[in-house]
């Protein structure tokens, strides 16, 4: 049995020249037991002289991930290298071979090396130790990394700070940068720094760049973990910062200057483009509507079908767009999703005949299959188009409430089509005001193969319909 022993000092090259004395002796990794300098001997491994009998060639990627995987802080990562390199040795095509347990695992300790870097980069603090006035100045600062992580990033800091000189002291192996010239120490207990003038400046600009609008609790923590705080000046100001951030952000809300005219105007007349109120002679909108072109739908759809019902309905109901049925015969909901939508307002006690009902888009988009038409989603663009007509049907009805079923409706009345499942039920506002209860596509029953998921499905459609229904009953008792 053979031992090897890595100093805290340039581990990379001791484990380097190590590992290719042993591979080229031919021992095997179950032969060698790895340790760390100062580590207690074993009992069963000494020192011994590797007498080389032949050369080895390994991949250069090895090379290169073994000396970042050499300054992890797992006592195994000897071990498991030089085991590795065994096994590459011979078929260096593990090298690129992903589903390798080994390769998987020191990949995964070079990422938290890296990291481990990245953190030390940013998260260093300086303070001043030697006089201001001094020809060349001289720092210091406390850093407690998670690996050992400061031999292999020392040299980020000499290019940063060539024109001082600087200490960076961890509880392992500290860097010691004077005159130009670079050297390691065995590490250092935590040392009485002095305070830093300038530490006050750099806490009020770090308060000051905090935007409270902007704050994510969870994401500031993975990038700035907690145990880096105690040695941050600034990480004092976090806790305050946190709590007073929703009182801030809507001061600055209602503090936010208003747009210039010449800009407001450019707004409102983009606007005008996706907002417009119908301003023809009233009951000419369906005509309107069938003679649309504001996008390509219309050149093969066999027509464009507007809403129906009455003028002054106090409910709308939306759905996606016109089907098969719906295109052939210019009458909403007729087709076998417009049956069931009848069949469940029925036990809901919620008549159609005294509702609008339309669709956000009013022509019927298709995917041709031999004698079939196939629906296909409407797109962001032409959803946009058709808001157009959607608006100008609300602004004419009038609707206490309107029924937006599916994501389609959802997003034209409200701009945001994601999470149907999660906010049906709920009553949210269009972008025009008017209240907006958000269900299931009734399709949606039709397209459920499994029974136990379709009557959850049918519940919960009859569930929203029977909310509209009292939302309409409640609204109509108050204006009483």
């Amino acid at each position: 049995m053979h031992r090897a022993t890595i100093p805290p000092i340039g581990t990379d090259i001791a484990w380097r020249n190590a590992a290719r004395d042993f591979l080229a002796a031919g021992i095997p990794p179950d032969q060698i037991l790895w340790g760390a300098h100062g580590s207690a001997p074993d009992l069963f491994g000494a020192e011994t002289a590797i007498t080389p009998s032949a050369t080895a060639t390994v991949p250069r990627s090895f090379i290169a991930l073994a000396q970042t995987v050499v300054w992890h802080s797992d006592p195994e990562r000897f071990a498991r290298l030089y085991a590795f390199l065994w096994r590459v040795k011979d078929a260096p095509h593990l090298m690129t071979d992903r589903g390798d347990a080994g390769l998987s695992r020191l990949r995964q300790m070079e990422k938290n090396v890296r990291r481990c870097q990245h953190k030390m980069k940013a998260f260093v603090r300086y303070r001043e130790i030697g006089p201001p006035d001094a020809t060349r100045r001289s720092f210091a600062a406390w850093f407690e990394p998670t690996h050992h992580t400061i031999e292999p990033t020392s040299s980020f800091f000499v290019r940063r700070f060539a024109d001082m000189d600087w200490r960076i002291l961890t509880p392992d192996v500290s860097a010691i940068f004077e005159n130009g010239t670079l050297s390691f120490q065995e590490g250092h207990v935590k040392p009485a720094l002095p305070d830093d003038a300038s530490e006050q400046l750099w806490i009020t600009y770090f308060r000051n760049i905090f935007n409270p609008a902007r704050l994510k609790v969870s994401a500031m923590q993975s990038e700035m973990p907690k145990k880096y705080w105690k040695n941050m000046p600034e990480a004092a100001s976090i806790p305050d910062m946190i709590a007073n951030a929703p009182a801030r952000a809507l001061a600055m809300a209602q503090a936010a200057p208003s747009l210039p005219p010449a800009r407001m105007a450019q707004v409102q007349a983009q606007l005008a483009t996706c907002h417009s109120a119908w301003d023809g002679p009233k009951g000419t909108l369906p005509a309107a509507i069938s003679a649309c072109t504001r996008c390509p739908l219309h050149q093969t759809a066999t027509q464009a079908v507007a809403g129906e019902g009455p003028a002054d309905a106090d409910l709308m109901i939306v759905g996606e767009q016109p089907g098969d049925m719906e295109d052939l015969s210019g009458k909403p909901f007729v087709g076998p999703a417009g049956q069931v939508f009848d069949r469940v307002a029925g036990e809901a006690r919620l008549d159609r005949n005294q509702a609008y009902v339309t669709n956000a888009v009013k022509h019927f988009k298709f995917t041709a299959r031999g004698k079939r038409r196939l629906h296909q989603r409407p797109n962001t663009s032409e959803i946009q188009h058709c808001r157009w007509w959607l608006d100008a049907e609300i602004t004419q009805v009038k609707p206490k409430l309107i029924l937006a079923m599916g994501a389609t409706a959802a997003q034209s009345l409200t701009g945001s089509g994601e999470g149907i499942t999660r906010r049906r039920g709920t009553i949210e506002h269009s972008l025009t005001g008017t209240p907006v209860l958000i269900t299931l596509h009734p399709s949606y029953l039709l397209r459920v193969r499994d029974p136990k998921t379709q009557q959850q499905a049918h519940s919960e459609f009859q569930q929203d319909l029977l909310t509209a229904v009292r939302f309409l009953s409640d609204n109509q008792a108050q204006a009483e």
